[in-house]
């Protein structure tokens, strides 16, 4: 991007200086436009705040005022309580600050501050603030009193306070104002489609509002910003996956498609012959597919992706599918060949632990093609396999593969096949549209009938050994268990049980008759084969892990889920867990132990009372907020966003993802003058979204 007036280093706006600017950097504020980006995190209507002459004790209440007088009170027990007197026109109130006497260097007589807390009666009414903001210092506070107006609290620090935020706007914001058109990208058609108001407007509203709804406008407009430029990246990787690759229009002949059909033992859902429609459409489009496959576990992603790789070989082309684990890959590759068993079409395993000999001959039947099937890990990308003609790639729990690993599946004349990613982590719609806006979204949102729930319960450490004797008597019927916990080795600082330490102790104190293993992320990769493997094979009957379990591996003998410290997990991550069970035929039983304080014990009530994963997903959005799981994604994703709210703001979301792939559609490059401002916003504000995604 240019240089403009809003790039000017934030020491040489009004009331700054060299020195304050360290303290605004340590805020994440190096220039003018940062400091417009500072988003208020929070404001205050003068005319729902209460006058301090209404205050009564027992209210709970927020009440602006100037400082009359002030001091330090000792009590009897050594207790420094800070005071103030706080008045308005309509009168005063006694304001204390219990154990905080340094309060008295902070505040000054003058000094207009905004307080929340309960009022209570202590030689009069006198209000304990649970929070307090410095609105303006000294005796000009009278311009802060005026009714109706709106009050903007920001995040600030010790060394740059509230008032020094708001001085510092107060003096710089009018100028600031006038630089925004250096940003302004959205044209007029833009503004009336979508209902946006200008940049410089939206500073304005954000900063100084008249009224709440102002503030939210111009929320909204900033949110639509970040949205927009999130969906124009992903939309130029998702032109360049599909477009500037040459696709292949694969023809559906039915010679296997139909079999298949015929001999399945059930009838496919609704959701799942949907997402088979899109599927096709792409794959027989001429255009390259790269669609996502999202849906709960034991929705029948696979099914649908077996009928995808058949499109593949009816046309006389390969089809692979790649798995994150070896385990899983045998899995799949076991599953796979039980479905096309009738259809006389073979399935071959590519894995790392091949011998010498099956791994040669796996790779000879790859190249000359007359392997059809493939089912691999990440051998599937080494150098030396080399695909005849290949027609599609399946990438199952794609999370654990960046974009650039999605990719680097190609036959040997180097030619890109469609992809389809599978994901069994539901994540709402608003949240998927942001992290994979460079894929098409097809989704499994219905179960096959017949299929049997799980039966959550919560059950507090008082009945640790009720839920023991419990798992014993399903072991004794022939089932499994796992016993999941948040920590590998004991803590220090968490007061915690570990995998480790509790493995020791089930196995020589509680399960004496039963055989315990151990599974957890600090195992070498063969170890955690070696225990899994055990496992699966019934070797096991209580598995003691982590949360390393967390991901595919269908036990259908495991009947039980029981996790300690629930409180500590995420409910996306307790859905997660909760899918390792149930995959039989016999009733299945999440437990939940815990030991919360309320807060947890309502998210835990929810996660027991909800068996929908994309309830869960949106629960756990609500609850933890989309920072949390937008910075937990892997491979770079982008981090929190400021001002959009995933939750609320699907609607711009929409509206900027079908702008974003209509700019891109009619001007890749963003080369013509229209678009000007928008390549300059990527290559400056947004340079790190386009290294991220391999477009820049």
């Amino acid at each position: 991007m240019n240089y403009s007036h809003l790039d000017r280093p934030i020491q040489f706006l009004k009331g700054v200086g060299p020195k304050r600017a360290d303290a605004f950097a340590r805020l994440g504020i190096t220039n003018a436009r940062d400091l417009l980006y500072h988003a208020p995190r929070r404001y205050d209507d003068a005319s729902s705040v209460e006058s301090i002459g209404s205050l009564e004790v027992g209210m709970d209440a927020t009440a602006i005022g100037r400082i009359r007088s002030k001091g330090v009170i000792p009590t009897r027990r050594g207790l420094r309580i800070f005071q103030a007197v706080l008045e308005d026109d309509s009168g005063m109130i006694t304001v204390a600050w219990p154990g905080q006497p340094w309060l008295d260097r902070k505040l000054r007589e003058g000094d207009t501050l905004l307080v929340s807390g309960r009022v209570k009666f202590f030689h009069g009414r006198q209000l304990q603030p649970r929070e307090h903001i410095v609105l303006e210092r000294g005796v000009d506070g009278e311009s802060a009193m005026k009714s109706g107006m709106i009050f903007v609290s920001y995040p600030a620090s010790e060394d740059v306070p509230q008032w020094v935020l708001r001085s510092v706007f107060d003096k710089n914001l009018t100028e600031m104002l006038t630089w925004a058109d250096d940003d302004e990208y959205v044209t007029p058609r833009m503004q009336a489609e979508y209902g946006l108001p200008r940049l410089e407007e939206a500073f304005k509203w954000l900063h100084r509002p008249k009224t709440i709804y102002e503030a939210e406008k111009a929320r909204r407009r900033l949110a639509f910003d970040e949205l927009f430029f999130l969906q124009l990246v992903q939309a130029q990787a998702r032109r360049r996956a599909n477009e500037d690759n040459p696709g292949i229009e694969h023809i559906r002949t039915n010679e296997l498609i139909r079999p298949l059909h015929q001999a399945l033992p059930f009838e496919l859902t609704t959701a799942q012959g949907r997402a088979l429609r899109e599927i096709y459409n792409d794959m027989s489009s001429g255009r390259r597919m790269n669609r996502m496959l999202q849906g709960d576990v034991g929705t029948g992603k696979t099914a649908v992706a077996v009928f995808a790789m058949l499109l593949s070989v009816e046309g006389g082309r390969q089809a692979c599918l790649m798995a994150p684990t070896e385990i899983l890959a045998e899995q799949h590759a076991r599953g796979i060949s039980r479905m096309l068993d009738p259809l006389g079409v073979e399935v071959t395993l590519l894995t790392g632990s091949l011998s010498v000999r099956s791994r040669r001959e796996a790779l000879e039947s790859i190249s000359n093609g007359s392997t059809r099937i493939v089912v691999g890990t990440h051998a599937l990308i080494e150098e030396d396999v080399a695909f005849d003609e290949l027609g599609i790639v399946v990438i199952d729990e794609q999370h654990r593969f960046g974009v650039k690993q999605r990719m680097a599946i190609s036959d040997r004349e180097g030619r890109i096949p469609d992809v389809l990613v599978m994901s069994a982590t539901p994540i709402p719609r608003s949240l998927a549209m942001a992290l994979y806006g460079d894929l098409d979204l097809s989704l499994l949102d219905e179960m096959p009938p017949g299929r049997m729930p799980v039966t959550t319960s919560l059950r507090s450490t008082d009945h640790r050994i009720a839920v023991y004797d419990f798992v014993r008597s399903e072991i004794a019927m022939g089932r499994q268990a796992y016993i999941v916990y948040p920590l590998v080795d004991d803590s220090e600082k968490i007061d915690l049980l570990s995998a480790k330490r509790e493995f020791e102790r089930l196995s020589s104190e509680v399960f004496l008759q039963e055989r315990v293993g151990l599974i957890h992320g600090q195992l070498a990769s063969a170890e955690k084969d070696s225990v899994m493997r055990e496992f699966i094979a019934g070797k096991i009957d209580v598995l003691v892990a982590t949360t390393v379990i967390e991901v595919g591996i269908d036990v259908p003998n495991a009947s039980v889920m029981l996790i300690e410290h629930a409180e500590r997990f995420g409910l996306s991550q307790l859905h997660q867990l909760r899918g390792r069970v149930g995959r039989g035929t016999e009733e299945s039983h999440c437990i939940l132990v815990t030991e919360p304080g309320e807060h947890a014990l309502e998210r835990l009530r929810i996660f027991r009372d909800t068996s929908d994963g994309f309830e869960v997903a949106r629960a756990d959005l609500r609850i933890r907020g989309q920072g949390d799981l937008l910075g937990s994604q892997q491979h770079g994703r982008d981090p929190a966003l400021r001002f959009a709210d995933l939750l609320v703001d699907e609607d711009l979301l929409v509206d900027a993802q079908s702008e974003a792939r209509a700019i891109v559609a009619e001007d890749p490059e963003l080369k013509s003058a229209d678009h000007a401002a928008i390549q300059a916003h990527l290559e400056g504000l947004y340079k790190h979204r386009l290294e991220m995604y391999g477009v820049g």
